[in-house]
């Protein structure tokens, strides 16, 4: 029984699909003009476990991630370099494409780009209209009216009044009310448009959402979610568009991660603590900042420090240390009346609790090293365990020798053998000399009863 807390009611409830055996789910995806950054990778990762778990369950997942591909921020910057919007867009996807395969994360079942849908959303804004729940204003935008729809906060817990009372919402004068949101931007010039009803345009961002759930997953579908920047407006828009326009619930459940922070203030490019996945990709392997995310429950906020993510590489490091020399265990089943695959399951059966999950493989793996003749099942539970989290994935030499370390191994295999054969004519001090030296270089030896091993500090 999968557990989860629902943004919408502010309560953990018993997951019930909509259709036996079946779970769809709607993520909000990337705006595609720069590279990734550490709230997005939160994002990629925590809904890949969410779609890994409730495959692993048994359920038929259809999981769709969008990417917005059209936008002010997009045209804008496409200006700034003298190129087409579509060329931006492309360059961007494929940097995302780069970082997601870096993180491990499994492709969605579709990933809708908003450009590919617009005919879907101007149908949709026209329904909104023969409703009269929006409008063309005299600038030709088309507005939602937000006091039309009853319902409007349900999910934030904001009601218009309280909105107003605090608003500092710049008045615009094509608007009958502050808070309507546009759904159609007339052209300006040299901007991308297509053709409408309304004349000559582009999408708002709230609708492109509304619509590509609506097309590809019905009017009512299991679970929506993102990160919670974006409860207010842009989900709680979602559902007034889509509720609206079909007269029934949107989703049942609605998923919402936690903040990144750094050093404890909220990660911002006006603070100047702003992080790309590519940066961190420069100095640690895509794995361990996996790992550190998992770390985490995801609704907590994740505190982001070179501290906590050289953590995070020690403890990935640590599992990977006790599976070192594992062979292939694809194809061994999880048997889950097991004392570890029990614990596990429970974990993440309970609200996607990734941080106690980790923890039942930090048990398992202390169960192991408590004895150099351990039970080798237990190695291969840790591992198939792990894989269902997409941890521990790699081959173990691989990871704590480094990705390139084959240009490298003949010199360290070399020394190695140097060391030994000072050992054996008790040279100690030549022994230590190049273990120390190695050390120098991030190496560290581990003499076992096998020989001596290496990996990268």
């Amino acid at each position: 029984m999968i557990k989860i807390y629902n943004s919408l009611t502010k309560q953990k409830e018993e997951f019930k699909p909509i259709k036996n055996g079946e779970v769809k789910m709607y993520v909000c995806g990337m705006t595609v003009y720069d590279l990734c950054h550490l709230g997005h990778a939160r994002v990629l990762v925590i809904f890949d476990l969410i779609h890994r778990w409730f495959k692993e369950s048994n359920f038929e997942v259809t999981y769709v991630r969008n990417i917005t591909d059209i936008d002010d921020k997009i045209i804008n910057k496409s200006f700034e370099n003298k190129i087409t919007f579509k060329e931006l867009t492309e360059h961007f996807i494929d940097e995302m494409n780069l970082d997601i395969e870096a993180l491990n994360i499994l492709k969605p079942t579709y990933e809708p780009k908003a450009t590919e849908h617009i005919s879907t959303m101007i149908n949709m804004i026209q329904i909104l209209i023969d409703k009269g729940v929006a409008y063309q204003a005299e600038n030709h935008d088309v507005y939602y009216a937000v006091d039309k729809f009853h319902g409007y906060g349900k999910l934030s817990g904001k009601s218009l009044k309280d909105l107003q009372a605090g608003s500092r919402i710049e008045i615009d004068q094509n608007k009958k009310n502050v808070f309507d949101f546009v759904l159609w931007k007339s052209a300006k010039k040299n901007e991308p448009a297509w053709d409408s009803p309304w004349g000559r345009g582009r999408p708002g961002w709230h609708i492109e959402c509304s619509a590509m759930s609506n097309e590809i997953l019905g009017h009512h579908f299991d679970i929506h979610g993102g990160g919670q920047d974006l409860q207010f407006p842009h989900h709680e828009n979602e559902i007034a568009q889509s509720e609206a326009a079909n007269e029934c619930q949107m989703a049942n459940y609605w998923i919402h991660n936690g903040f990144v922070k750094v050093d404890n203030e909220k990660m911002s490019k006006s603070l100047g603590n702003f992080f790309t996945i590519r940066s961190i990709l420069d100095h640690y392997d895509g794995e361990v900042i996996r790992f550190f995310i998992l770390k985490a429950h995801y609704r907590s906020p994740l505190n982001y420090s070179d501290m906590h993510l050289e953590d995070a590489k020690q403890g990935l490091t640590r599992l990977y240390l006790t599976v070192r020399g594992i062979e292939n265990s694809a194809g061994i089943k999880i048997d889950w009346n097991d004392n570890y695959p029990t614990k596990f399951k429970n974990a993440l059966n309970d609200d996607f609790n990734s941080a106690d999950a980790l923890s039942v493989l930090f048990d398992l793996s202390n169960e192991i090293n408590k004895t150099k003749t351990a039970s080798y099942s237990l190695k291969i539970m840790l591992v198939n365990l792990a894989n269902i989290i997409g941890l521990l994935t790699q081959d173990p030499e691989i990871f704590l020798k480094g990705k390139n370390s084959k240009k490298t191994d003949l010199n360290i295999d070399e020394l190695i053998k140097k060391r030994n054969d000072a050992k054996k004519y008790k040279n100690y001090n030549e022994a230590d000399s190049i273990r120390d030296k190695l050390l120098s270089q991030g190496i560290i030896l581990e003499d076992n009863a096998e020989g001596t091993i290496w990996r990268k500090k």
